[in-house]
C-alpha cells in the first residue's frame, strides 16, 4: 500500500499501520462483534468502515481531520481482532492514527474537549484524582447547576469509597517465597478501589509469593496512549519502567487496561532509544489471574456463604490480551461458588478508558445493556477484572435501582481465603 503522509512527520509505526490496512479484506465478520456498529448502525462506525477511512487518509484522499470523528467513536475494545479471520492487527492501526489525529487541526466540541483533557490530566495522577473526587463530593448538592456538557464527568463520581480490605501485608512476606513479583497498584485504581491491590496482595502471599511494588505510583500511560497522546504516554510509561524493581520474575497488573497498555509498549516505543527496555517490561507483564493460574489447587478457597457469581470479560483482558480461561478457572476452584456466564460476556460495557467521559451517549447505551444482563442472570455478585468496568457497570446498576455488588476477581478470591476477615 502506498501512503501520502510524510513519514518524517508521522509516527514511526506508520508502516505497521499500512500492513494492518492491507490485511483487511472487508469480509464483515467484525460487524456483529463491534459495539459501536451495533449502537450506531452505520458502516463507517464499524471496524472495516474505519479501516477504509484510515486507508483513504493514509493515501492522501481524505484529510485526517475528516476521518477523526469516526475514530473518536471507536471504543478500542479490540472485539474485532478476536472476530477477524484475516488476523488484522487493528490495535497497530488505531492508536498511531489517533496520534496523527491529535496533530491535525480540526474543530472540537468545546465541552467534550474539556471533559477529555480533565480526564487525562486528573485520572493518571493519584493526588489530583483524590482532590477532584473530594471536591466533587463536597459540591454534590450543586451538581444540577453544572453545564450539561460537564455532567458526564460528575455522573461517574462514585460515592465515598468502600472501606478497603485490610491487606495485613506488613511482616507477612513468605519466609521462603516461591517467587517474587512486582504488583502495580494502578494510578486511578489506587484511589478509586485500593482494596483491589490489597486483595491481590493477600491472594499472592497465600500462594507463597513475595510481592513488591514500584518505587512510586506511576501511570502506565495507557489512557494517554489510547487517546492518541503518544508523547505524554511515552513519558509516563518510561517513568513506570524506571520505577519497577529489577529483582522480580514478573510484573503483574490487576487492571485490564494497564495490562494491555504495557503490552503495547513495543508499538509505543518503536523507533525510540528506550525501545529495548520497554520491550523487556512488556514481555514480563501479565495479568495477576494468568500468573496465579501457575499455582493450581495450592490454596483451599472456600466461601462462608454460597454465591452465584456472574463473570464479565473486560475487553482489554479478553480481546487485547486473550485472557478468558484463567479467571474462570480461579473462580471455579472456589468451594461454594457457582459461576454463571452472561450472554455476550465479552461485549464492551462502555467504560473503555475515558470513553464513558469522551462519548457518554454510546457508553450509556452499552453500560445499561451490560447492567441489565447482570440483573437478568440473577447473580449474587458480578465479578470482573478491570476497575473501569467495575465502576461503569456499578453506576448503571444504580441507575436501574439495583444494589447488586460488583467486585474484582481478586476481591472475590480474597474473601474466600481461609483467614479472610470478611468471610
Amino acid at each position: 500500500m502506498k501512503h501520502a503522509i510524510d513519514l518524517t512527520q508521522g509516527p514511526a509505526q506508520i508502516e505497521d499501520m499500512a500492513d494492518a490496512v492491507s490485511n483487511c479484506v472487508h469480509c464483515g465478520f467484525c460487524l456483529p462483534a463491534c459495539p459501536t456498529y451495533q449502537v450506531q448502525g452505520e458502516e463507517l462506525d464499524s471496524p472495516r468502515g474505519r479501516i477504509f477511512l484510515m486507508k483513504e487518509s493514509l493515501e492522501g484522499a481524505l484529510p485526517v481531520a475528516e476521518v477523526m470523528p469516526y475514530i473518536d467513536r471507536c471504543l478500542g475494545c479490540m472485539a474485532c481482532v478476536t472476530a477477524c479471520p484475516s488476523g488484522v492487527e487493528y490495535g497497530a492501526l488505531l492508536a498511531p492514527f489517533r496520534a496523527l489525529g491529535e496533530r491535525s487541526a480540526r474543530p472540537r466540541d468545546r465541552w467534550r474537549a474539556v471533559r477529555r483533557q480533565a480526564a487525562l490530566r486528573i485520572l493518571p495522577y493519584p493526588r489530583r484524582l483524590q482532590a477532584a473526587l473530594a471536591l466533587a463530593r463536597w459540591t454534590r448538592p450543586l451538581h444540577a447547576w453544572v453545564p450539561t456538557g460537564l455532567q458526564p464527568l460528575l455522573q461517574l463520581v462514585p460515592d465515598a469509597p468502600r472501606p478497603a480490605l485490610r491487606a495485613r501485608t506488613d511482616g507477612r512476606a513468605p519466609a521462603a517465597p516461591a517467587a517474587r513479583v512486582a504488583l502495580l497498584p494502578g494510578c486511578a485504581q489506587s484511589v478509586l478501589a485500593p482494596g483491589i491491590t490489597q486483595a491481590a496482595t493477600r491472594v499472592l502471599q497465600a500462594h507463597g509469593i513475595d510481592v513488591a511494588f514500584p518505587a512510586s505510583t506511576v501511570c502506565c500511560g495507557a489512557l494517554d496512549m489510547h487517546a492518541g497522546e503518544s508523547d505524554r504516554a511515552r513519558s509516563l510509561a518510561w517513568d513506570l519502567c524506571a520505577a519497577l524493581p529489577s529483582d522480580v520474575e514478573a510484573v503483574l497488573t490487576s487492571a485490564a487496561g494497564c495490562g494491555s497498555g504495557i503490552q503495547e509498549y513495543p508499538l509505543l516505543f518503536k523507533g525510540q532509544a528506550q525501545a529495548a527496555r520497554a520491550q523487556k517490561v512488556a514481555a514480563r507483564t501479565q495479568d495477576v489471574a494468568v500468573y496465579l493460574s501457575r499455582w493450581p489447587d495450592k490454596v483451599p478457597f472456600a466461601l462462608a456463604t454460597p454465591l452465584r457469581v456472574a463473570y464479565h470479560d473486560a475487553c482489554h483482558l479478553q480481546h487485547a490480551q486473550g485472557v478468558t480461561t484463567e479467571p474462570r478457572a480461579l473462580l471455579q476452584a472456589v468451594e461454594g461458588l457457582e459461576l454463571i456466564e452472561l450472554p455476550d460476556a465479552g461485549f464492551c460495557c462502555g467504560s473503555a478508558g475515558i470513553y464513558n467521559i469522551d462519548q457518554p451517549e454510546t457508553a450509556r447505551v452499552l453500560g445499561q445493556r451490560k447492567a441489565q444482563a447482570a440483573l437478568d442472570a440473577r447473580a449474587d455478585v458480578l465479578v470482573t477484572g478491570n476497575v473501569g468496568c467495575l465502576f461503569q457497570i456499578q453506576a448503571h446498576l444504580r441507575r436501574l435501582g439495583s444494589a447488586l455488588p460488583v467486585r474484582h476477581t481478586m476481591q472475590l478470591l480474597a474473601s474466600a481465603l481461609p483467614d479472610a476477615e470478611d468471610r
